[in-house]
C-alpha cells in the first residue's frame, strides 16, 4: 500500500500517538515512510517540539524546524477548537480543495509509504460547508479508524465506522489506543468492538507513549503492514 488515511472517532483520544507508533513500526521494518498532517489546531509556535506535527517529525527521526513544520503541516492555527473556528479567529479560511491538493501532491511525491494525519474526528468541520471526511471521500485512500478506550467510545466507534462504510470508504483497522485513567480495560473494549468490525487492534501506552514493542501490539500491526 502506498498511503493512508488516519482518521479517529473525535479529538484527543491518541490520533498523533498511534501515527507515530506506526512510523516507528515501519522504520523498524525497514520501510521508507513519511507523514503529513495538513490541517493543525491548537499549535502553539512556542511548544512546536510537543505539537501534532513535532511529535510526527521526532518519530520520523527530522528536525521541528519551520521548514519541516511548512512541510508536513502548513494549515497551522492556534486555538484549540475545530479548524474552521480556529482560522477565523485568525481572519482565515481553510481553502479544503487546497488541502486536498496538497495530500494529492504528497501522495504522487511519495518514495513508499505515505501516513496522512486528518484533524479531529470524521465530520469535524474546515469550513462552512464541508468536514475532513470530504477530504477523505475525496483522496479515497485506505483509512485507520482511531478510537479511544473510554467509557462510551464502543458507541462512538461504531457510528464512526457506519458513517465512513455508508460513503463507500475502505477501513484497513480500528485501533484502539488506549486512554489514560480509563475505568474499562483496554481489552474488554477491542473484544467488544471485535464483534462488528475486523480487525481491531489495542494499543496500550506507557509514559505517555503508545507501545509499538512486545505486548504493545506489534503483532497485530504486522496484520496490517506484513513481517
Amino acid at each position: 500500500m502506498s498511503a493512508i488515511f488516519i482518521t479517529a472517532t473525535g479529538t484527543d483520544v491518541g490520533k498523533t500517538f498511534v501515527a507515530a507508533s506506526l512510523i516507528r513500526h515501519l522504520r523498524q521494518m525497514g520501510r521508507q515512510v513519511d507523514a503529513i498532517k495538513p490541517v493543525v489546531s491548537g499549535f502553539d509556535p512556542a511548544l512546536a517540539a510537543r505539537s501534532d506535527p513535532g511529535v510526527l517529525l521526532h518519530a520520523l527521526g527530522l528536525p521541528v524546524t519551520a521548514q519541516e513544520l511548512d512541510r508536513i503541516s502548513p494549515w497551522r492555527f492556534r486555538d484549540a477548537v475545530s479548524p474552521d473556528l480556529a482560522a477565523a479567529r485568525e481572519g482565515s479560511l481553510i481553502d479544503v480543495d487546497g488541502v486536498i491538493s496538497f495530500c494529492q501532491t504528497a501522495i504522487d511525491q511519495r518514495r513508499e509509504i505515505l501516513l496522512i494525519e486528518g484533524v479531529g474526528g470524521i465530520m469535524v468541520p474546515l469550513d462552512a460547508e464541508r468536514t475532513i471526511l470530504d477530504v477523505m471521500m475525496a483522496l479515497k485512500l485506505p483509512l485507520i479508524l482511531v478510537a479511544g478506550s473510554y467509557l462510551g467510545t464502543i458507541s462512538h466507534t461504531l457510528t464512526a465506522l457506519d458513517a465512513l462504510y455508508g460513503r463507500g470508504l475502505r477501513v484497513m483497522a480500528t485501533i484502539v489506543s488506549e486512554t489514560p485513567g480509563s475505568t474499562v480495560p483496554l481489552d474488554d473494549t477491542v473484544a467488544t468492538l471485535a464483534r462488528f468490525a475486523e480487525p481491531v487492534i489495542g494499543l496500550p501506552r506507557q509514559n505517555g507513549r503508545q507501545k509499538s514493542g512486545p505486548g504493545g501490539g506489534t503483532s497485530a500491526l504486522d496484520r496490517i503492514f506484513g513481517p
